[in-house]
This record gives structure tokens, sequence and C-alpha cells, in this order.
């Protein structure tokens, strides 16, 4: 039996769901493979999974689709690909709380933006609040990843980046109304998040490790796209992680908002398009964000978006 380590983007939660399924289904068990889940509560994220996935301490690594941008145009690391996407639209969005007075992106100039940290999200949250008309003056922070949430809550931060069928659901069961900015609504064609990653050694000397893998992660997905009440219980069986876990009703509603997103229009999972990266690529390098690690802008055209991600262990 062949091992294989999966570093999770987050703390267990919905987008997680179908990994999870076919572990429990024994998806994994049928095509031969030992799959370990590596939550990043066990270093408090001290090492992003990408970063994992790229020095080849985890084999596989969730995360969104600037990381393979990023890593392909970083100096010290080998790039990254990816290999499949979790989610075939995005749920994520930059979110205020609905009693303060942000009402629109723009009214974020002079506001406090908790940050991932990520290389290019505070530069796509300015341009953001620009496509509004605002300035995109905006002051970052960056508390430690695991309670980001919290600062927004707290009070600590004006707004912060999130996933809206997890923390948003999170925040209407708790009361909390939340302002919400989805990047398609601005003119940023963010591309796919999550997605799977690997580097490409390991695509190369692990593949038919990878396509098993993946297909049996797409079986998990499937099941969770046709059966989300039944998937959102195996997740809060077997996942361990947060206190959210242990609210079935709250994982039933969190699936039931992201399970349309989990597969195409042709009920496949994982396969990207080609446009939407492209589109991604084009945008930050059109709003001079797609730079370097010294800062130097980098034009679309050296970017070959082939190199980005992959569907051959799809197949």
């Amino acid at each position: 039996m062949s091992a294989l380590e999966l570093a999770l983007d987050w703390t267990p939660n919905t987008n997680h769901t179908g990994i999870y399924v076919a572990e429990a289904e024994g998806y994994y068990d049928e095509v031969d493979l030992d799959v370990r889940i590596r939550s990043p509560a066990e270093d408090d994220y001290e090492q992003t999974p990408a970063k994992r996935a790229a020095t080849g301490e985890s084999t596989v690594a969730i995360a969104p689709s600037e990381s393979a941008i990023s890593y392909h145009t970083h100096p010290d690391y080998d790039s990254l690909t990816a290999i499949a996407a979790v989610c075939q639209q995005d749920t994520s969005a930059i979110v205020a709380l609905g009693d303060s007075e942000i009402d629109r992106p723009a009214d974020l100039d002079g506001k406090t933006y908790a940050s991932y940290d990520a290389r290019f999200e505070d530069h796509i949250v300015e341009q953001l609040v620009r496509s509004d008309g605002g300035e995109g003056d905006i002051e970052i922070t960056t508390p430690p990843k695991l309670g980001i949430w919290n600062t927004l809550l707290d009070g600590d931060a004006d707004a912060t980046w999130v996933f809206m069928p997890w923390e948003g659901v999170m925040a209407e069961r708790d009361g909390i109304d939340l302002t919400p900015f989805y990047l398609d609504d601005y003119g940023v064609p963010y591309g796919y998040t999550p997605l799977m990653l690997a580097s490409p050694d390991t695509i190369e000397e692990q593949a038919d490790d990878l396509a098993r893998f993946l297909d049996a992660t797409g079986r998990g997905y499937e099941f969770a796209a046709a059966n989300p009440e039944k998937a959102a219980r195996i997740l809060g069986e077997t996942a361990a992680g947060p206190e959210s876990l242990d609210d079935t009703d709250f994982l039933i509603e969190s699936q039931h908002r992201l399970a349309d997103n989990y597969l195409t229009a042709e009920d496949e999972w994982g396969r990207m398009a080609e446009n939407r990266w492209v589109e991604f690529v084009e945008w930050l390098a059109d709003e001079d964000i797609l730079t370097t690690i010294e800062g130097d802008h980098i034009p679309a055209d050296q970017i070959d978006v082939a190199d980005l991600y992959t569907n051959e262990l799809l197949e």
C-alpha cells in the first residue's frame, strides 16, 4: 500500500468533506492508498501547506490558485502544479461586520485588514478597494492565521477573507451580520479556490499514486454533492478539529451551501478550465500585482499557463 500525505489549507471543514468521505467509505483502501490528512493546527500554521508540498514534506497541498502562480515565480522553490480543483466556484469573500460603517469595498480605505500574509493577497484586496473607487489605502495586520476570524469578531480588525459556507454560516447561526464583498462582483477573476497542488517532481515520480488518490477523492466529492446531509454527518464523525465539527445542524447547513460547487456542469470533480487560469494571470499582470519577490513586474506572457495546472491525473 502506498502512503501519501495531504496538507489541508485549514482545520477540517466542509471544503474537505470529500476527503473524509473517501477515507470513511473505504475509497482510499480500494485504490491501495494510505492517506494521512494533515491539519495546519498540528504546528499552529507554522508552515503553509503549499510550502510543505514544494519542499516534499507533504505529497499534496490544498491552497488557492495564487499559490501555484506564486511558487511558479519563486526563485527558492520548485514550482507547484494544480492537479484538481476542490470547488468549481469561488465561495470566499472579504467581509466586514454588518454593524460597522463599511458598506462597500471603498469604505475599507483607512481601515484594518487581517491578512493571512500570502504573497499576492494584500495587493488583491487593495485592488478590490480601488475597483470600487477607493484609494486602496488599507492597514494590514498579520495575526496568527488560525485566530484571524476572532480578530474580526473582537473588533481588532475591520475586515478579513473568509469562506462564506463556513464562517458565513457560522456568523448567521450566532446572530452576527456580515457584509460580504465577492471578488467576482468587483472585476477580480479569482480563479479556483481551493485546489490541490503537487510539485512537478512528485507528479513525475508518483503519477500513479496521485491518479488513484484523485479518483478516490473525486468519488468522495461526488458522494458529498449527491448526499450533503449524510456527507456532513461523516465529516462530523470522522474529522478532528474545531468545536463546530460537533454541531451537526451547522455542518448540514454548511454542506448544503457548498454541495453545488463541487462538480462541473458535466458532473465531474476536479477538472479545471484554461480560460480561468488565463484570466487570473492576465488580471494580476494588468494590475501590477504579478511581480517577482523583489517587486519587479512580470508580464502575463512570461507565465506559461499550461505549467500551472494539469487535468491529466484526473483521467
